[in-house]
């Protein structure tokens, strides 16, 4: 299992894609606050649609009060600011990946401080940013085709199609 961190989200529906997808990975969602909506936001829940049951969800009042909490735990910082490649990195079962706000992304200090495991998607110089619900997917499914998609239902199968 993986660790899903948002640190000071601000638009409930890429947190209702994000937590739908944590739901269907078993990744454990973890929520810094201040958040820019209330949890119980129509968006939020929306996007999550008939996933609720399956998130694992833990609220945090503060980056502070999360690493207290979290503490002796392997994390990750994904920016766009990163010098390494999110595929260079081999994960390992019970990583934390953090991702910053839509509009400012993680504290820089914090980036500074972590340098060496700090990870970024490639995209074209002209291209600003990815959307956060889209940057967490592509890191999670990096990380669980890591490893080999454990737990995950790999195989398909078609229903009976009448034309």
């Amino acid at each position: 299992m993986f660790n899903v961190v948002l640190v000071e989200p601000r638009i409930p529906q890429n947190t209702g894609n994000i937590a739908r997808t944590c739901a269907a990975t078993g990744c454990q969602l973890h929520i810094v606050r201040p958040t820019a909506f209330q949890i119980t936001d129509k968006n939020l829940k929306r996007a999550g649609l008939d996933y609720w049951h399956l998130l694992n969800v833990q609220y945090y009042d503060n980056l502070a009060d999360f690493f207290e909490k979290t503490k002796g735990a392997r994390y990750f910082y994904a920016s766009t600011k990163a010098q390494h490649n999110y595929v260079d990195v081999e994960f390992k079962d019970n990583d934390f990946i953090l991702f910053g706000r839509e509009d400012a992304g993680l504290p820089e200090e914090l980036l500074y401080e972590h340098e060496e495991r700090c990870i970024r998607i490639p995209m074209i110089d002209e291209a600003r940013s990815l959307n956060l619900s889209n940057s967490v997917a592509i890191v999670v499914y990096e990380a669980l085709r890591q490893q080999g998609f454990e737990n995950l239902k790999q195989l398909g199968q078609l229903t009976k199609f009448h034309w």
